[in-house]
């Protein structure tokens, strides 16, 4: 951790405000792939509409701030249990799908979200997308001047402004909560939640059998999954500064799949390091923008044929039985 620091300050310093945000943008991905991981990768329910939970994230902290003066911290809070809400909202009609049926339910779900955010114009602004407001640290703000009662954090700390405070603060914070994440999930696999996560996978009707309750097992993927969603959309909000339906399209959720199957279903670290491939590769080939969902496809096609099951396969743990010495 100690190192994380000084080098997100060479990264900023040298590479500037665009790397700040494409580093900030992987990170919010890296929430997503674990997010969606458990989902897809441990309790094997193809999900296609995950990007809808990422959604409610954003527009909970751009609305709440617009209609009832709700800061980033209070949204840092509610908004992964409202995108949990809607996770357990989806998951009781789909108890008794599988496969391609799940699929097309939770891609339509995804569906309706973006088209409820496009149509309903009074209240989420339609097309033109709602303003989110910046985080603040104890009533001081990532801004030149300062509004109200509140202290430029620059003024406070007797520094020079710049606009680079908020992205450095932003990583990382979203840093330690995604190595926060990762702990908790890994640890979740191997207690009993994730091992009936892995039954249901595996086999749903032997998962059953064996007395496991399959709609807690599933209810509690989606709503775990859908409340990590929420947490990146609060960060992909306070990052940009604005939210746009056009942000949680369909593509979004077939990237963040494929962040899972890239990364190999069920492994953590793989689902990291496919997160960081496929956010910050394209802004080494921006000379070949025009190819890039071609060069996408093309990488899908490759993984598939030489690592179908991912860059790290799952390794489930391996318990080994101690020789007692008479």
């Amino acid at each position: 951790m100690g190192l994380v620091v000084p080098l997100v300050f060479f990264y900023f310093g040298i590479f500037g405000k665009s790397w700040a945000n494409n580093l900030i943008l992987a990170m919010i991905y890296v929430l997503l792939g674990l997010g969606l991981n458990i989902v897809v990768g441990l309790a094997g329910l193809l999900d296609l509409g995950f990007v809808a939970f990422y959604a409610v994230g954003a527009y909970f902290l751009a609305l709440g701030a617009q209609y009832l003066d709700i800061g980033f911290w209070t949204a840092l809070i509610l908004a992964p249990v409202a995108a949990a809400l809607c996770g357990g909202l989806l998951g009781f009609p789909v108890l008794k799908m599988h496969g391609d049926y799940l699929a097309i339910v939770t891609l339509g779900f995804g569906e309706i979200i973006r088209l409820v955010l496009v149509n309903w114009i009074d209240f989420t602004g339609g097309p033109n997308g709602a303003p989110a407001p910046s985080p603040t640290i104890f009533n001081l703000e990532f801004i030149r001047r300062a509004k109200g009662d509140a202290v430029p954090i620059h003024e406070f700390l007797g520094i020079p402004y710049s606009s680079d405070y908020k992205f450095i603060f932003i990583y990382l914070l979203l840093f330690i909560i995604s190595m926060g994440v990762l702990r908790v999930f890994t640890q979740l696999r191997v207690m009993p939640i994730g091992r009936s996560w892995e039954a249901l996978r595996e086999d749903e009707i032997a998962c059953r059998s064996l007395g496991i309750n399959h709609v807690t097992v599933k209810l509690s993927a989606f709503m775990l999954g859908a409340f990590t969603g929420g947490i990146a959309g609060v960060f992909f909000a306070t990052a940009q500064g604005f939210v746009s339906p056009m942000s949680f399209n369909f593509f979004e959720s077939v990237l963040i799949l494929s962040i899972v199957v890239l990364g190999g279903m069920g492994n953590a670290i793989g689902v990291i390091i496919a997160a960081f491939t496929l956010t910050l590769l394209p802004e080494f080939l921006r000379d070949f923008a025009g190819y890039r969902v071609l060069l996408f496809g093309l990488l899908m096609i490759l993984m598939m044929i030489w690592r179908p099951n991912g860059l790290l396969r799952a390794k489930r743990p391996v318990f080994e039985r101690e020789e007692v010495s008479v």
